[in-house]
């Protein structure tokens, strides 16, 4: 799996040939967990199906029984993920923020995920 490395504003990174890639690596693999969280649901104008369902499941009054889930069942479907080995999640209704912090078994290894969303 080859995956181009992000910057810390969340833009790819270029200039560094090879060292911009990550190459059959856990890192590529949290990478993608990672950008396939923060993609919302239909806002891909190639594949309106894809995309996390943020504004169906996961915002709103109701949706605390089922939001882990949701966000569970798009890592697991990641490429590269064969388990998920440790999961935990924190709601921050006065920032309006959830933290996403999970472990991670890949075809590369162990890698951790962390996410702000």
């Amino acid at each position: 799996m080859r995956y181009r490395k992000l910057t810390a504003d969340g833009d790819y990174s270029f200039g560094h040939q090879q060292a911009d890639v990550y190459r059959d690596q856990p890192e590529a693999v949290a990478q993608a967990i990672q950008t396939r969280l923060g993609l919302y649901a239909g806002d891909w104008f190639l594949d309106t199906t894809e995309g996390t369902p943020w504004r169906q499941d996961v915002l709103g009054k109701g949706t605390g029984g089922i939001y882990d889930l949701v966000i569970r069942e798009r890592i697991l479907d990641t490429p590269g993920v064969l388990s998920l080995d440790a999961y935990s999640s924190t709601l921050d209704r006065d920032r309006r923020a959830l933290s996403v912090q999970a472990t991670v078994t890949t075809l590369y290894g162990t890698t951790q995920v962390q996410a702000t969303l």
